[in-house]
């Protein structure tokens, strides 16, 4: 919707007055009469989530406005043991109202088999989700019973071999760039180049403004699964992703066991050892979760980060990139970091559904349908570095395209807590973000009107984001964002996005599974804390001998075979 542009007749308040009116009246619009009568709570299972309880603020707003319901959070990263939760529910047969999971590797058959979905293909047909019927059907098609039992995420309509990022990859070695320029732009060749630089950068800012004791390396483990998230990370940008205990090169090249003693995985444990044995690494990283973490990045407690959309976020306010202050990528010269292409059936691994046993799941089909609109897009998947918001809010259309509101400007590139108008929901813009952690579609999707969903993809924000830190990065690189640079200089490898569709596991293997990536969480936390080499070695041994008394060769072998057929091999 066009926006009309006010001249400044009238005093400051009055014009602040009038905007705020103006947003009013855009949420009104958006929010139409809701067609639900009887208010209900939902309780959303979300293996995926960060944040547990109901869902709070503009976003909860939005969703009461417009379904009459509240979501209530629940997430295994948070109650305890992602596995343990999940099946004590199963066993229950009620997951809850709405389930956002993994559907890969035979997790959304055994659900469907076991009663624990609902088939939403009478409630679906007709509606604008449709418009992804590829990646629906696809994805249902597995099933035996037939019907339509789950979505899934970040779909795309580009070519496979196209990166789904946007301006910044999914990995790479962000460092704190003002401290990295102070020591003169030292040559990186390999990642463990990045240990003595980061010891340098530490003596040059030993402590953040509030006082705290800086570190190279802050964690958390919310995110471990076959194994240890942290140390996964950094094999990313060596073009290496997992499949469950397997390292898969996104080209199709190369596949590792994580148990083997030359694999990525076990230089990474070393890598983060030697950290610790530094003094680099946070020693709080075993017992925090991911917001702790976050905010250690954003009071400046923290020098580097595997993934752009936390420490970005988190730290490169406007006020520090006018300074030169701020997380960008440090080239290292080895690396080839990988990407994920685009895929018109979207991602399997991460999909949405509604519980049989839920309540009123025709208004939940619809929640999921709004999901995948340009307006749910927008909301759902607002976050920094993300989807822009609610129009009216955060952003608005004019002549030339969608722009940042003053409002947006302060939330999204200035990282400042304001607070959200009432009309909206109140409280301040972050915490009213979507909890569910779910992207409905890729971040280089493009809405119906042709701009698209993630707001630093506009030509408008690109000007915004001038600053001093991005100028003297774009100078000292010679690229103007971090993907044309990986991409001028091979070093980016893109894992084309392919159907596949592995075979569903035994139960004897989901419990060999279960046990084997139990022992790696425990002992790879283990390693990298040890005292010393000596300790790490013995760690290592008994890691590897315990995986292989459950059975882990069985699990290796169809991980394995899975993982090439995945990619083509």
């Amino acid at each position: 919707m066009k926006r009309r542009k006010f001249r400044v007749q009238v005093s400051l308040v009055m014009a602040l007055v009038c905007c705020v009116s103006l947003m009013g009246c855009a949420w009104d619009k958006q929010a139409k009469s809701c067609p639900y009568q009887e208010f209900i709570v939902v309780d959303v299972l979300d293996l995926f989530a960060n944040y547990q309880g109901m869902q709070s603020g503009w976003f909860g707003e939005l969703v009461k406005k417009k379904f009459n319901m509240e979501l209530n959070i629940i997430t295994p990263n948070i109650s305890g043991g992602g596995d343990r939760l999940f099946e004590v529910r199963a066993a229950a047969g009620n997951l809850g109202d709405l389930i956002v999971c993994r559907g890969s590797n035979g997790e959304l058959e055994n659900m469907v088999a076991s009663g624990l979905l609902y088939n939403m293909e009478k409630d679906l047909r007709g509606k604008e989700i449709f418009k992804y019927k590829d990646a629906i059907e696809n994805l249902n098609n597995k099933i035996p019973q037939g019907g339509i039992y789950a979505i899934p995420s970040q779909v795309s309509v580009n070519a496979p071999d196209v990166p789904s990022e946007g301006n910044e990859p999914f990995y790479g070695p962000y460092i704190r760039w003002d401290l990295y320029k102070e020591l003169g732009y030292p040559p990186l060749d390999t990642l463990e180049d990045v240990l003595p630089i980061l010891k340098e950068m530490q003596k040059l800012c030993p402590a953040a403004e509030n006082g705290e004791k800086v570190y190279g390396f802050s964690l958390f483990r919310e995110w471990d699964d076959n194994m240890m998230n942290a140390v996964k990370q950094p094999c990313c940008m060596y073009g290496y992703d997992e499949y469950g205990v397997v390292l898969a090169k996104a080209d199709g090249s190369d596949y590792q066991s994580i148990m083997d003693d030359d694999s990525l995985y076990v230089r990474m444990l070393n890598f983060y050892f030697e950290a610790n044995q530094m003094g680099l690494l946070d020693p709080e990283s075993i017992n925090q979760d991911y917001d702790r973490c976050f905010q250690k990045y954003r009071k400046g407690q923290v020098l580097f980060s595997p993934w752009p959309w936390m420490c970005q976020p988190a730290y490169n306010s406007g006020a520090n990139m006018e300074q030169g202050k701020g997380f960008m990528m440090a080239p290292v010269r080895d690396m080839q970091i990988y990407s994920y292409g685009c895929s018109p059936y979207g991602n399997q691994d991460s999909i949405i559904a509604v519980g049989s046993q839920a309540k009123d799941p025709a208004r939940l089909v619809d929640f999921i349908n709004w999901l995948y609109t340009d307006e749910g897009i927008m909301a759902g998947g607002a976050t920094h570095s993300g989807a822009a918001g609610p129009e009216g809010l955060t952003w608005e259309m004019h002549e030339d395209g969608p722009h940042l509101t003053d409002f947006g400007k302060e939330v999204l590139l200035n990282n400042n807590k304001a607070e959200v108008p009432d009309e909206y929901g109140g409280g301040d813009w972050e915490s009213g973000i979507s909890a569910l952690n779910y992207k409905a579609v890729a971040q280089c999707e493009k809405s119906a009107a042709g701009y698209y969903y993630y707001y630093d993809l506009w030509d408008s924000v690109k000007e915004l984001n001038k600053s001093a830190l991005t100028t003297d990065w774009c100078q000292q690189m010679g690229a103007d964002t971090t993907m044309e640079y990986l991409q001028e200089n091979d070093m980016l490898l893109v894992a084309p996005g392919m159907l596949y569709t592995a075979e569903v596991e035994s139960m004897e293997q989901v419990t060999i599974r279960s046990q084997c990536k139990r022992v790696v969480q425990e002992y790879s936390w283990k390693m990298i804390f040890a005292a010393d080499r000596e300790t790490f070695e013995r760690l290592l041994d008994e890691m590897q001998a315990s995986v292989l008394s459950y059975g882990y060769n069985t699990l290796l072998e169809y991980d394995m075979k899975h993982a090439r057929g995945a990619r083509g091999a």
